[in-house]
This record gives C-alpha cells, sequence and structure tokens, in this order.
C-alpha cells in the first residue's frame, strides 16, 4: 500500500507543481489575474488559473491510471514495467472507469463554470444551478449516494444537499492564501487513512492522489500567493471532496461496534462546514445575498484580531486537525469512546464561534 501511495500522491504532487508553474507563467502573459478591489486583501494583481492546474493534476492520475488498468484488464495482459504491487488490484481499478467517468464529467463541469466566472462573473445563480444538476447526475443515472439504507428518493436528495454544501463550502472558504487547497489536503489524508483502515483500495489511492495536487499547488498559493485557483478550482476541490465522502465505506457491522463511523464525513469537515454555515447566518442577519463576498469568515476575524494572513490559515490548519483527526479511529469506538470524540469536535467548533463571534461590530 505504501508504494501506491508514494505513486499516488508524490507523482501527483510532482505533476501539480509542475502545472502550476506553467499556468501561473502563461496566465501572468496572457494577464488573465485578480485584480484587487472590494474585499480582496492583495494589493497587486495575482495570477489565476490555479484550478486549471489542480484540475489536471486529479484528472490525469485518476481517469489516465483506470483507463490504462482497464484496457490491461481487457487484453488479459500485465506488462513487465507494470508494478507489481498494482497486479492484485488491476480488476478491481478496471471495475472502478464508470464510476471514474462520472467524477471526471462533474469535475470537468465545475470547472468550465468556475473558469467563466473567472474570466466575467457569472453570479451565484448559474452556479449554484450548475452544482445542482451535476449533483442529481451523480445521485440519479450514476447511482453515487449517501446513506443507501434510505429510500432512493430520500438518498438521492441527501446526496444531491451534501455536494452541493461541501462544494459551496471549499468555494467560500476559499477566501485567504492557501486556506482552501490546506484544509482540503488535511481532509483528504485523513480520509485516505480512514478509508484504507477499512479494507479499500481505490477511495484511499484517489484520496492520496487528491492530497498530492492540493499540496503542490499549495507551494504556490500559500501566503504570499502568486497565483488563485479561482471557482475554477474551489468548485472541484469541494465537488471532489463531496464525492470522496459518499464512496468511503465507513461502516462494516461485521466489524464496528457502533454505526457512527457514518458522520465521519461531519466531524472531518466540520470547519469549513461551520465556516459556511455561520457566515451565511451573519450575511442573512445583515439583510445581504449569502452568496456575496464579504470578510466575515473565520479567517477574516483571526486577521482582525491581530494575526497575520499566515498565522489565521495555520490556526484553521490546526482547527481542522483537531477535529479530523480522531475521526480515524472513529467508526471502530464503542459509543462511549465515540460520544468523547463528538465532544472534543463540538468543542473546536464552539471555539471557533466564540472566536466568530468576539467583536463582530468590527467585521468590516
Amino acid at each position: 500500500m505504501l508504494v501506491l501511495v508514494l505513486i499516488a500522491a508524490g507523482g501527483t504532487f510532482f505533476l501539480s507543481v509542475l502545472s502550476t508553474f506553467v499556468v501561473r507563467a502563461w496566465a501572468r502573459r496572457a494577464k488573465f489575474v485578480d485584480r484587487p478591489g472590494g474585499h480582496k486583501q492583495h494589493a497587486a494583481p495575482v495570477a489565476l488559473g490555479g484550478g486549471i492546474a489542480m484540475t489536471i493534476a486529479i484528472l490525469v492520475p485518476i481517469v489516465g491510471g483506470t483507463l490504462v488498468a482497464w484496457l490491461l484488464h481487457r487484453d488479459g495482459s500485465i506488462p513487465s514495467w507494470l508494478p507489481a504491487v498494482i497486479h492484485p488490484h488491476l480488476s478491481g481499478i478496471a471495475s472502478k472507469l464508470p464510476v471514474v467517468l462520472v467524477i471526471a464529467g462533474g469535475i470537468a463541469v465545475l470547472h468550465i463554470i468556475g473558469l467563466i466566472d473567472d474570466i466575467k462573473p457569472l453570479g451565484w445563480t448559474p452556479k449554484l444551478i450548475a452544482q445542482t444538476i451535476v449533483a442529481f447526475a451523480v445521485a440519479g443515472p450514476s447511482n453515487i449516494r449517501a446513506i443507501e439504507a434510505l429510500p432512493a428518493p430520500v438518498s438521492i436528495a441527501v446526496t444531491v444537499v451534501w455536494i452541493v454544501v461541501i462544494t459551496n463550502a471549499f468555494n467560500f472558504l476559499d477566501n485567504m492564501d492557501g486556506l482552501s487547497a490546506g484544509v482540503a489536503a488535511i481532509a483528504c489524508a485523513v480520509f485516505a487513512i480512514a478509508s484504507a483502515a477499512g479494507g479499500q483500495v481505490f477511495v484511499p489511492v484517489m484520496a492520496w492522489v487528491g492530497v498530492g495536487a492540493f499540496l503542490g499547488f499549495l507551494m504556490f498559493n500559500f501566503s504570499p500567493a502568486t497565483i488563485f485557483m479561482g471557482d475554477a478550482g474551489s468548485l472541484v476541490i469541494g465537488f471532489f471532496l463531496s464525492v470522496l465522502t459518499i464512496l468511503t465505506t465507513y461502516y462494516d457491522a461485521a466489524k464496528d461496534p457502533t454505526p457512527l463511523g457514518v458522520i465521519v464525513p461531519i466531524v472531518v469537515l466540520a470547519v469549513p462546514l461551520y465556516d459556511v454555515t455561520s457566515v451565511v447566518i451573519h450575511r442573512l442577519r445583515a439583510g445581504q445575498n449569502p452568496f456575496r463576498g464579504d470578510r466575515r469568515h473565520f479567517s477574516h476575524r483571526l486577521v482582525t484580531r491581530g494575526m497575520s494572513v499566515r498565522g489565521a490559515v495555520l490556526t484553521i490548519y490546526l482547527a481542522t486537525a483537531a477535529t479530523a483527526l480522531p475521526a480515524i479511529i472513529l467508526p471502530g469506538l464503542d459509543w462511549a469512546g465515540a460520544v468523547l470524540m463528538l465532544l472534543q469536535c463540538l468543542c473546536v467548533i464552539t471555539m471557533i464561534a466564540l472566536l466568530e463571534s468576539a467583536g463582530r461590530d468590527s467585521l468590516v
């Protein structure tokens, strides 16, 4: 498994670094930049197009690797150059081609919508409609659903809401250098470890691909950022993570003493979920459009309280890790242990809520 991790994460990391470097150079020449103004913090134009690099880094290994596995499995031959560790998993990887094509299609659609919005703002309505259509395509005809024990209509509805919420959560979280990509990398790593512990192979490999893609981009996006992901990247991150959580198996009645493993995604993504929920509430209370950008996020609150941008981002990384890391062992705990884990997550989120509400009148 370690070899698979190194191939998935390491190879994708270098691909992400290379593609981000190339896209940044192209964006600067083409004047495809994000200019200062409004609620934005940067003082000079910064290259856009980071979402293009991340999308390439995610799609090339996932689609390419699965397609190669499908072709090799169909031919019934195993070439000498293929690492031996992959041989036992070849048929399983090949069988995932339809799922991968659905995920890739959703990523491509949202990436294009985000890229159009980065070039000329579309407004929130077209983006929300596109997210909903993609989510229905995933949950309906493609049958990739959350909580499959529920009746099909209910499961589809839950899946659509989950995909749309998580997609927007990471879109909202893209409000400070390195924040969205870093939180996504932490979440992907936890999902990779948790799913591997449950005996899965495909999902952990796909999650490690995400880790490599996000960390490679983070090399250029951490403060002070020299390239932004834009909506072309943040929508892809959110969709990728939402589908990843749906594909992960969290509960096995034959092994786990409690069914609380199914709430692992909520625990891992507690900080992004809190951020999007609290910001929407704050904007509605102020009589503003909940999708209109401002500086009411938790990250902005930390900066307002005196932290540097890097300090605020690192603090949110730590908060994400604090809620996410215990989720690795959550499925195997008894009720008492699981409740303690949930209380710990609640304490972290409550702490964030207190920091967010302190001195709210000073929000810009």
